[in-house]
C-alpha cells in the first residue's frame, strides 16, 4: 500500500529515512496536516517517490513537497522460540541494562515497543548476549 505524506523540500529526496515523531503544536490550525500526519509515531519511513506537487509550509522554508513513503523494518532480538518467518508476535522489549552491548540497539529498538503485534519477516542472525543466549536478531515489520 502506498502512503502519501508531505515533508520538506530539503528533505524530500529518494532513499531518505526518517522517523515521523508526531504532529507539532504549530500545524494544527494547518489545512494540510490530515496528509502530513498520517503516518503512525515512532516509526520509520523511507521515501520511494517524489511527486511534483508543492505546497507553503509555515514550519519547512521552501515548502513542503508530496511523497511516497514506505514503512521500513526494525532489527530487533527477539527469543529463539519466537523466530519463525511469517508469524506474528507481540514484541517485548529487554529488560537488558548493559548500554555497551553490541546489541543494545537491537534489544531497545527504535520505532517498535512492548505490545506491538509484528510479524517476523526473516532472522537476521545469532547474538552473542551474555545476559540472555536464547536470542536471535529478527527482521520485524
Amino acid at each position: 500500500m502506498v502512503l502519501i505524506t508531505l515533508i520538506g523540500e530539503n528533505q524530500a529526496r529518494i532513499g531518505n529515512r526518517f522517523y515521523f515523531m508526531g504532529p507539532q503544536t504549530s500545524c494544527r490550525e494547518c489545512k494540510l496536516k490530515g496528509v502530513c500526519f498520517n503516518l503512525e509515531q515512532g516509526r520509520m519511513y523511507e521515501i520511494t517517490s517524489i511527486r511534483d506537487t508543492k505546497h507553503e509550509c509555515e514550519v519547512h522554508d521552501g515548502g513542503v513537497r508530496v511523497v511516497e513513503v514506505m514503512k521500513k523494518p526494525v532489527l530487533a532480538c527477539i527469543p529463539k522460540k519466537s523466530a519463525m518467518e511469517g508469524s506474528v508476535i507481540t514484541y517485548e522489549e529487554s529488560d537488558c541494562g548493559r548500554m555497551g552491548c553490541d546489541h543494545w540497539q537491537h534489544c531497545h529498538p527504535i520505532g517498535i515497543k512492548t505490545g506491538d503485534k509484528v510479524t517476523v519477516s526473516d532472522i537476521v542472525g545469532k547474538t552473542d548476549c551474555q545476559v540472555n543466549n536464547n536470542l536471535v536478531i529478527a527482521r520485524l515489520q
